[in-house]
């Protein structure tokens, strides 16, 4: 190595002293000869490999690989676990975990001999957790997806995980897919290793970390099994070792131009809603200053390049071979901040310089957008005070504006036992309202604001309905879904005093959420309103709901916001 400067890791490994011993004579039971122990850099590979988190479930491959270049380099990698968020299996959300994770991470990293991290990422919350934890210690860290997996068949047609999920779901129930079928769409849906394939939440949360610059140019579309998602590792390895040596730190690259042009390539793919609380969070976590504000004022007018679910029609295997994330980005340079400095040691200009796009049916271009309207839409009114938001990307655009009746629906037990009542007063120009589904009131935040439509609508070939919740939803979801409304009802905000028959306005343009009652009326409801009962009154549930931020601010703990670098904690011994 050309650094001759002390490491963070000699405080662990280096000197001759009774704490150095057992620090190194320790580790060497695993077979590991004393030069490894000589100063050069330790590099932490952040592991969420789990069984019971499908997506990731081939990440020990994943680290071998990492390995292989970190050694390449001269590096000593050694593999750590944290608690793995399995968005498919967990419940009641993983979301309620996110924190936990990002707290795991964050311990992980300051109480170990580390000089660096690679972050292995795959399923939805398990890149921001990584993230938010390495922003609050801000050492030098990489972001390595795991991928997504290959494209979905079924019956001679490409099927996508989630998307299709909830298409086919609704066309059971409306008597259209025999239940048959359905069995054996399941089989061909999930056929290989990785993350779902459509542009859901993980596929864009890759995304994002390759804008933020935190991964390679790249990270966000090789499919998980194509043997250059093994070499990507390699090299992930490789370029850590190099990052030590530069001391190039997390805080150098999530600046507030790095967050600027995540949210712009966001609009570009039309990327998931759960981008926004996650954003949020991680800036909060490095310090810089990111708002809902921000992302309505750099995606109102940007328009959707990719065509891709649930927006679209293709798959993530075929974004990747039509040129992937650096062609949007290059599609999109003039808007980017294109001095912005990434992982790569180069600047994002110079990571997209020869980006070229290879299926102009996959990534659009920006001249002739695939969908006028990609960013996120941020809402307000006396509904959400502190706003709520819409995918346009994925709504219908006759109900962008809409005037209806609430149908209410107090919270997800209280749906799911209404929902398909055929006596359920309900027309298809009435807003469905679900309540306490935000941060405290699940607990968690859950993907339940899409919420399929009632049984009695769905029969009468009616696809979309206006829906309005304090809950997220799935990115691989579609429709017109106003999400994220905040304060949520749990929390006293204005979506706990919304009755059956109240009339909303729902202003796309306008940017606009409005409930059609007094403000005397309001205050009587609010006297008369007292808070649902907690779930658990004990461990993380409560450390949860009595310290969890609105949704506005990105759901992190009050107490986590903020970093705390990675100082050398006091010896154990």
């Amino acid at each position: 190595m050309s650094s001759n400067k002390k490491r963070r890791s000699t405080h662990w490994f280096g000197g001759n002293d009774r704490d150095a011993f057992v620090h190194r004579s320790w580790m060497r039971n695993q077979g590991l000869p004393s030069h490894v122990f000589d100063g050069r850099p330790v590099i932490g590979i952040c592991n969420t490999w789990s069984e019971l988190t499908p997506c990731n479930a081939h990440f020990r491959k994943v680290a071998e690989h990492v390995k292989r270049g970190v050694y390449e380099m001269g590096g000593f990698p050694v593999e750590f676990p944290v608690m793995s968020l399995g968005e498919t299996i967990m419940r009641p959300t993983t979301m309620l975990f996110r924190n936990l994770v990002a707290m795991d991470v964050e311990e992980s990293i300051r109480a170990n001999p580390l000089d660096a991290v690679v972050l292995l990422t795959g399923c939805d919350k398990t890149t921001p957790s990584l993230v938010m934890g390495a922003a609050s210690c801000d050492l030098p860290t990489l972001v390595l997806s795991g991928g997504p997996m290959l494209n979905g068949k079924f019956r001679g047609e490409d099927i996508g995980s989630g998307t299709d999920v909830w298409r086919f779901s609704e066309d059971v129930r409306a008597g259209a897919m025999t239940l048959e079928d359905f069995m054996d769409a399941e089989a061909g849906m999930s056929r290989s290793a990785g993350h779902c394939m459509t542009m859901g939440t993980a596929s864009t949360m890759a995304s994002m970390v390759e804008a933020l610059g935190v991964a390679l140019p790249s990270n966000a579309a090789i499919p998980a099994a194509d043997s250059r998602r093994y070499a990507f590792a390699h090299l992930a390895g490789r370029r850590i070792v190099e990052m030590v040596d530069e001391d190039l730190r997390l805080s150098q690259v999530l600046t507030k131009p790095a967050f600027e042009n995540a949210i712009r390539v966001n609009g570009a793919i039309g990327g998931s809603t759960n981008a926004v609380v996650h954003l949020l969070a991680i800036a909060g976590r490095i310090g810089v200053d990111l708002t809902l504000d921000d992302w309505d004022r750099l995606g109102r007018d940007l328009p959707c390049l990719v065509n891709l679910m649930p927006s679209g029609k293709y798959l993530m295997e075929d974004f990747y071979y039509a040129g992937g994330l650096p062609a949007v980005m290059r599609e999109i340079g003039d808007i980017l901040d294109l001095n912005a400095l990434t992982v790569s040691g180069k600047t994002v200009g110079e990571n997209i310089a020869g980006a070229e796009c290879f299926n102009r049916e996959v990534i659009y271009a920006r001249g002739t957008p695939f969908k006028d309207q990609g960013g996120i839409a941020v809402l307000r009114g006396n509904l959400a005070p502190l706003g709520a938001v819409l995918k346009p990307s994925a709504a219908t655009p006759e109900l962008m504006q809409h005037r209806g009746r609430a149908v209410v629906f107090e919270d997800i037990d209280d749906y799911k036992a209404k929902v398909d009542d055929p006596d359920l007063d309900v027309t298809p120009d009435d807003i469905l309202v679900l309540k306490n589904c935000g941060p405290k009131g699940y607990p968690g935040f859950p993907e339940v604001g899409n919420m399929a439509l009632p049984e009695k609508i769905l029969k009468q070939g009616v696809t979309d309905m206006v829906r309005i919740s304090d809950a997220r939803m799935s990115g691989t979801a579609y429709g017109t879904v106003v999400l994220h409304t905040a304060p949520e009802a749990a929390a006293g905000g204005t979506l706990a005093l919304v009755a059956n028959g109240d009339m909303i306005e729902l202003d796309v343009a306008g940017r606009r959420l409005h409930l059609d009652v007094s403000d005397d009326e309001l205050a009587r409801r609010r006297e008369r309103w007292t808070a649902p009962p907690a779930a658990m009154e004990r461990g993380y549930y409560s450390l949860y709901t009595q310290h969890v931020l609105q949704a506005d601010q990105g759901a992190d703990l009050d107490f986590l916001v903020g970093s705390s670098g990675a100082p050398i904690p006091r010896e154990s011994h």
